[in-house]
């Protein structure tokens, strides 16, 4: 039997939406995952509604779905009727108990290890700031260039706003007053 291929964790963390406060992924995204449909998993979600409280799955408002439309461009989205759903890191697990293939159970175990490494990565940046204000309160200002630099390189780069469309350059000319003709 064929082993069912590896998904690389950066195609899941390109997946994971903050939504609500809460990192989810949409039901969209984990059937193609899993290599199911959409409504299979929807299908299976409802067999087992009970397994999904509102902390583990939800559906998302009309506001939320417009905003992940215009967010991933409406093309991507092709005939979606409904709005989607959207599961949590616990609804994700538990999805695993309802979708018994080989390859959503593979594909599960990695998206576990992706959100556990987000969550590690995301405490280990906030012990660092805790250090850092600690070593700001034991030291003087003489430090302060350093802790400064040390802040900055922890703080992600904002995103740059580029111009939409073409950016033509044209040379600026100079009106004079007209000259009245005599006639």
């Amino acid at each position: 039997m064929k082993q069912p291929t590896l998904i690389p964790s950066e195609v899941i963390e390109r997946r994971i939406l903050l939504v609500r406060g809460q990192k989810v992924m949409l039901d969209k995204h984990l059937a193609e995952l899993y290599g199911v449909q959409t409504r299979d998993i929807n299908k299976a979600v409802n067999r087992n509604i009970d397994r999904f409280p509102k902390d583990f799955m939800f559906q998302l408002s009309s506001r939320e779905f417009k905003n992940l439309m215009f967010h991933f461009g409406t093309s991507s989205w092709g005939g979606t009727r409904k709005r989607p759903r959207v599961f949590t890191e616990h609804g994700i697990l538990m999805l695993s108990s309802v979708l018994r293939s080989k390859r959503a159970v593979q594909a599960n175990i990695v998206i576990m290890r992706t959100f556990v490494r987000l969550r590690r990565m995301l405490a280990s940046n906030e012990l660092l700031s805790r250090k850092l204000k600690e070593l700001e309160r034991k030291y003087d200002e003489q430090f302060q260039i350093v802790f400064d630099a040390i802040r900055q390189i922890l703080t992600p780069p904002e995103k740059l706003k580029r111009p939409f469309g073409f950016v033509i350059e044209e040379p600026k000319t100079s009106y004079g007053v007209r000259k009245r003709l005599a006639g």
